[in-house]
């Protein structure tokens, strides 16, 4: 059986463009990807202070995960975002809300706006597709995100998207050998398939 998370999802969205979702290739994409961490933006991504090594060394970490997969989000053949799912009760998450079957987490980092300013449309366009793929594609049938409290243009940006707001969480720290990560504050949030997508009864 063909494992799903190895399947590119390409998808034609009126008025934006192609937008295909592919597995992240560690090595070959991390330049783009360690460019995008670096900057002040990301500060909640949490990899700001990582080499170009690091960072692949990370994503090369994760390859080998059943539950933990990275996505390179491109628009048109231009890399537009960074997409991370995750199965929650294999994540600290997990023990921060009561994990339903057929939830899947995920992390979204967009690329950076051009220097030409601000693209009307591009969140919504690219959270429509990351949408279709973990909930039709992969056949879920809720997302959950969890970003920082502080981080409040992620949270708005999901709501607008229709993601319920859940509680705020404060997620555990993990220290493993091959990742840290510090305690953090998070916004639940929950996005249902009935309700991304009300014509879908599969």
């Amino acid at each position: 059986m063909t494992d799903p998370y190895t399947r590119v999802h390409e998808e034609h969205i009126a008025g934006f463009g192609t937008v295909r979702i592919r597995p992240l290739d560690p090595a070959g994409d991390a330049e783009t990807v360690h460019a995008w961490v670096s900057e002040e933006r990301a500060a909640f991504w949490g990899m700001t202070g990582l080499t170009r090594a690091q960072v692949a060394e990370t994503y090369a970490h994760m390859a080998t995960l059943d539950t933990h997969h990275a996505h390179l989000v491109t628009k048109d053949g231009e890399p537009a975002a960074l997409l991370q799912t995750y199965e929650p009760e294999a994540d600290r998450v997990g023990a921060c809300y009561e994990v339903r079957p057929g939830d899947i987490g995920v992390h979204l980092l967009l690329a950076p706006a051009p220097a030409s300013g601000p693209r009307p449309g591009w969140t919504s366009a690219l959270l429509t597709a990351m949408a279709s793929y973990v909930l039709l594609g992969l056949d879920r049938r809720r997302v959950v995100v969890d970003p920082d409290v502080r981080n409040t243009k992620a949270i708005a940006r999901f709501e607008r998207h229709g993601f319920g707001q859940g509680r705020q969480v404060v997620l555990p720290e993990v220290d493993l050998p091959d990742v840290y990560l510090p305690e953090k504050r998070a916004q639940l949030a929950f996005l249902e398939r009935e309700v991304a997508f009300p014509g879908d009864h599969a």
